[in-house]
Parts: C-alpha cells; structure tokens; sequence
C-alpha cells in the first residue's frame, strides 16, 4: 500500500520561528483566559502560546474592544493574570503520506508527544467546500463487505451518510467494519469526544492491520476542551483533501459529529453568542454544514471523499436538535436500533428507517425491483409484528403478512452477513426471498 503514495511522500519540514507579538493576560473566568495586547496582530482562530507557572496553547475565540478571549487546549489550572502569550505563527497545518498508519492527537503529534513529519504544502483547517458548479455527480457503488449496505444502504463514490445511534449499539464497531470494508485508496478516521479506551480498542483490535495500513486516526477524547475537540475535527478533514487532491479516493470516517456540535456550542457560547434550541446558538447548523461540505466529489482532476458520520441520538429521539440538522445535509441515514441489537442482531441496522440517497440510481432495474419486495416484506412484517408474536396472527389473514413470515428469519438474517461483493450480496439477498415462494407453515419469531 505505501508504494502507491511513494511519490507523495515528503521531507519533514522545520517548524519555523514564532513570532515575537506577545500580550498579557489580565483576567482567567469560566475556562477563557482575557489577553490584552494582542488585538491589532490576531485574527478569531488564531492560536496562541500562554506561558507562565503553566504553559499551554489556546485559540482565540472573541475579540472585544483591547482583549481577546483565547480558550485553552487544557486545563486552566495553573494560568493567571500576568502570564505573557503570543501569536504562534508557524502552524501551518501540512498532512504527509507518512502519516499512514498513525494515530495522532489534535496538535498534529503522534499520541506520545513526539513530534511528526510535516509535508510541503500547508492545508487550511478552515477550507471552503468545493464549488458546487464544478463537482461530479456521484461515482460508482462500492463494495463495503456488509450485505446490507451493498444492497439496501448502497454507497457510492462521493456520497455523504449518517450513521444515528444511541449509545452502545455498535456504532463503533461498524465503524471499523466499513474503515477495512469499503473500498478507497486512504482512510481517515475522525474520532472526536471519544473515551481513550475506546481510540485503543479502535485501533488495536476494530481496525487491526488490513484496516491500519492505509488509515490515519485522529483522536481527541471526551476529556479534552472544546478547541481540541475542533481542531482534531478539522485536521481530519484537512488531511482528506489533501489525499484528495492528490487524485485519490479519501473514505472520511466522523465519529462523532454530535461531539463536534457539542464543542462548537461551548465555543460559541464562550464566544457570546446567543443559545437557541437546546442551547446550540444558531450557528452550530452552518458549523455541521460546511464541514459536510468540504466532502464528497471532487471536482476537475481531484478524486473524492466518500464520508460517514456518526450522530449520537439521545434517547433514539431522531427529532433532537443535531440528527434533525444532519438529516437535511446527508445523502442518507442510517439507523441502528437499540432493540435490534438487544437481541443479538448487529449491524443493529433498522433497514425500514434507514435510507440511501444513492437509490435508485446506484441499482439496475432487478435489483431495485428485488429491494422493493424485500422492504414491502420488512415493512409487512414489522406493522404486524405484535399480532404475529403475541399467537393473534391467524395464517391465511393477508397474504403478504404470510409471505412475510415465511421470508422473515432468513431476510433478518442477511442484514448481518459479510461478504465480498455486491454482486454476492445480491445473490444471497435473491435466496433469502426465495423461502417466501416455497411451500411450507408460516413461522414467526
């Protein structure tokens, strides 16, 4: 795999010297340090060094009439007023394909602090997306290795979808199985606000070695601050344009965007803006927006980013304020079901409520006729599904519900099957209807 980037693999680079622009701090209130001195040289984003009986990073976040507001990237104990800080002007963001394999925190760094190797070409954290006129459409179906996404949940070349879940569903777990399952020349993975056991797990035993060689894993974990937790989110996506404006095909891999949301909101509201709807001030929706944005096809001789982001859903509430935001920007959603995986079934996805944007395009004519039999008979069995497991169900009532009934243990079952291709994901998804044309007495679950 890494011959394939050979020709993109760089020097590192020296970090340049910083700049001698310094303030002082005056005053350090509920996690945001006021540095005077600095108003005329910074810019909102800019970042910061504080130095004193403590040093750390912050980014700037506010600007009021002679202060800035910096929120630190750790803990503010140990600050206080009379602390000098300055700009930091050489933080040039500069992914490399020496990276691939790593596992780096939200300053770049390798997760032992040391320092990493920097590419030649420094990469925006804050890009725009690609201009709408000069993209592609999406490309071609891809292979995931899980049967219910090469069939029901098709993901094409470029294509945007959510994966909703509460929390331990497996949303993680399937996570991993599409980072070594779907085909793309790099992965990068995004794991915002998650437990540091979880980014061990991930990486040792979820993406394991098929999956880590052509992966870079940005981890910033649920104790850290805001501005980590933004930053390691933006380097993620930095670092897929550049892979793909290299012409590859980049699999962005969000986990998750609540998290991101989540650290926008303390952001903003530091910042001063006003909290809206479960306090996310307004600008938390143009926040998940263009960070969506900056995925998908490429345009002109640049290749793609194909993403899946994760959105935790409290209470499987699909109406709460960041799933229904995420829902109107994706090309598709995804849900896994807490009762679904209650009882053994995983991918715990509910195939009735979830939906790819991809469909019908990315499926001939029999195979979009096939998935419509297939979610008629789901959705038959599901809207009778109390009749039929309570003994109220009398056989011969409707014929669908019967078909139903017969097809159900074999078609619930495929939802979980791994395989090689679309091609045999069809073709196991054209045997498990098959029991629904066989003679036989209906049995239920």
């Amino acid at each position: 795999m890494r011959r394939k980037f050979q020709h993109f693999v760089n020097d590192a680079l020296s970090s340049s010297t910083a700049s001698a622009v310094w303030g002082v701090v005056n005053a350090v209130e509920s996690g945001v340090a006021q540095i005077a001195g600095l108003s005329d040289a910074a810019k909102i984003g800019d970042r910061v060094k504080i130095t004193g009986a403590q040093s750390s990073f912050a980014e700037i976040v506010a600007m009021r009439e002679g202060v800035v507001l910096a929120m630190p990237d750790a803990s503010v104990t140990g600050l206080a007023p009379g602390d000098r800080a300055f700009l930091c002007t050489d933080e040039d963001f500069r992914p490399t394909p020496e990276w691939l394999g790593a596992v780096l925190n939200s300053n770049g760094e390798y997760l032992n602090g040391a320092a990493t190797p920097r590419g030649d070409r420094a990469m925006p954290l804050n890009a725009p997306g690609a201009a709408m006129i000069g993209r592609r459409a999406l490309g071609d179906r891809l292979n995931t290795s899980l049967a219910a996404f090469d069939t029901f949940l098709p993901i094409c070349k470029g294509q945007r979808i959510g994966l909703f879940s509460g929390a331990g569903v497996g949303k993680t777990t399937l996570v991993g199985d599409l980072a070594k399952g779907v085909e793309a020349d790099v992965v990068i993975v995004a794991l915002i606000g998650e437990r540091s056991r979880e980014v061990r797990e991930f990486v040792d035993d979820i993406l394991e070695s098929k999956g880590r060689d052509r992966s870079i894993v940005f981890a910033s974990t649920c104790d850290e601050p805001a501005p980590s937790k933004r930053r390691c989110a933006l380097m993620a996506i930095a670092t897929a344009e550049y892979f793909r404006d290299q012409g590859l095909h980049v699999l962005l891999l969000f986990d998750s965007l609540t998290r991101f949301a989540d650290a926008h909101r303390e952001i903003a509201l530091t910042a001063g803006e006003t909290p809206s709807l479960r306090a996310y001030p307004p600008s938390t929706f143009r926040a998940i927006a263009a960070l969506a944005e900056r995925t998908g096809p490429g345009s002109g001789q640049a290749g793609d980013i194909t993403a899946i982001f994760s959105v935790l859903v409290a209470g499987s509430d699909m109406d709460e304020p960041v799933a229904d935001m995420v829902r109107s920007i994706l090309d598709g959603h995804v849900v896994l079901e807490r009762s679904i995986a209650e009882r053994g079934r995983f991918p715990a996805v509910n195939i009735r409520r979830s939906v790819s944007r991809s469909l019908p395009k990315a499926a001939g004519p029999d195979e979009n006729a096939l998935l419509g039999k297939a979610r008629r008979l789901i959705g038959a069995y599901d809207d009778a599904a109390a009749m039929i497991q309570t003994g109220l169900y009398a056989t011969g009532s409707d014929v669908e519900i019967d078909e139903a009934i017969r097809v159900w243990p074999r078609l619930d079952a495929f939802v979980s099957v791994k395989t090689n291709s679309c091609e045999e994901s069809f073709s196991l998804l054209v045997s498990a209807l098959a029991e629904s044309e066989t003679a036989g007495e209906p049995s239920g679950l």
